[in-house]
C-alpha cells in the first residue's frame, strides 16, 4: 500500500506540475509563452495526465476516481482516505515546485496581474459565480469524465488508457471547462489552493474556501458516485 500512496502522490503532483505550470508560462510577466491562450493550457493538462499516467500506471490521481473504485468493489474503503489525502498533498507539493520554478516571473508579476488571477493559476474559479450552477456544471463534468474513464479502462490494449484519458480532458476541457474551469478532482483544485495559501505570493487574494470546498471540493464526488453506478447498471462495468 506504501509503493501505491507514493505513486498517487508522485503521479498528482506531475500531473499539477504541467497543468498550474501551464498556466503561470502563459499569464506570468516573462514567460516565453505568455499569452498562448487556454487552448495551450487544456492541451498541455490533457497531455500531462496522459504523461502521469504512462509513468505511474495504474493510479488514480483524484479522490472522485478512489471513491468510484471503492463504489464498484475495486478498492478496499480503507484506502478511500489515504489515497485522498496522498493524491491533495502531491497537488500541493506540485504547485510548490512550479512556484519555485516560476518565482521570479511571480516578483516580477506582483504589480501587474491582478491577485485574482494569481489565484486563479493555482485554483480553478467560475467565469459567472452561481453556486448551484457551478456545482452542477462540476458534477456533470465529473461524471462525463468518470464514466469516460471507466469505458475507456476496458479496452485492454497496451496505451490505450493514458492516451484515451488525455483526449477526455482535451475534450471536456474545450467543450465543458468554460464555465467552470473543469476541475473534476479534489486533488487539482484543494492541493494548489492549500499552497496558494501558505506560499509566501506577493500581492495575492483569499483562497475562497467557500467556492473551493463546495464546488471542486464536493461536486466531483458526487458525480463520480452518479458515473459509477450507470456505467455499472447500464453497462455492466466494474
Amino acid at each position: 500500500m506504501l509503493h501505491q500512496l507514493v505513486a498517487e502522490f508522485m503521479g498528482t503532483a506531475l500531473m499539477i506540475i504541467f497543468g498550474v505550470g501551464v498556466h503561470c508560462s502563459t499569464v506570468l510577466k516573462g514567460t516565453k509563452y505568455r499569452g498562448s491562450g487556454h487552448i495551450f493550457a487544456i492541451t498541455t493538462w490533457g497531455f500531462g495526465i496522459t504523461i502521469a499516467l504512462f509513468i505511474f500506471g495504474n493510479v488514480s490521481i483524484n479522490p472522485a476516481m478512489v471513491l468510484a473504485q471503492c463504489l464498484l468493489g475495486n478498492l478496499p474503503w480503507v484506502d478511500f482516505i489515504p489515497y485522498s489525502v496522498a493524491e491533495v498533498l502531491g497537488g500541493v507539493a506540485g504547485s510548490v515546485i512550479v512556484w519555485i520554478m516560476y518565482a521570479d516571473h511571480f516578483k516580477a508579476s506582483a504589480d501587474e496581474i491582478s491577485p485574482i488571477t494569481i489565484r486563479n493559476l493555482f485554483s480553478t474559479s467560475p467565469a459567472i459565480r452561481n453556486l448551484p450552477r457551478n456545482f452542477f456544471v462540476e458534477c456533470f463534468d465529473t461524471f462525463i469524465f468518470i464514466a469516460g474513464i471507466l469505458a475507456i479502462s476496458t479496452v485492454k490494449t497496451p496505451g490505450v488508457v493514458p492516451i484515451g484519458v488525455g483526449l477526455l480532458v482535451w475534450a471536456i476541457g474545450m467543450g465543458l471547462g468554460g464555465p467552470t474551469g473543469f476541475a473534476m478532482n479534489l486533488a487539482r483544485d484543494m492541493g494548489p489552493r492549500i499552497a496558494h495559501a501558505i506560499l509566501p505570493i506577493a500581492n495575492k487574494a483569499d483562497s475562497d474556501w467557500q467556492y473551493g470546498i463546495l464546488v471542486p471540493g464536493i461536486a466531483p464526488f458526487l458525480g463520480a458516485a452518479l458515473a459509477a453506478w450507470f456505467m455499472h447498471g447500464f453497462f455492466g462495468i466494474n
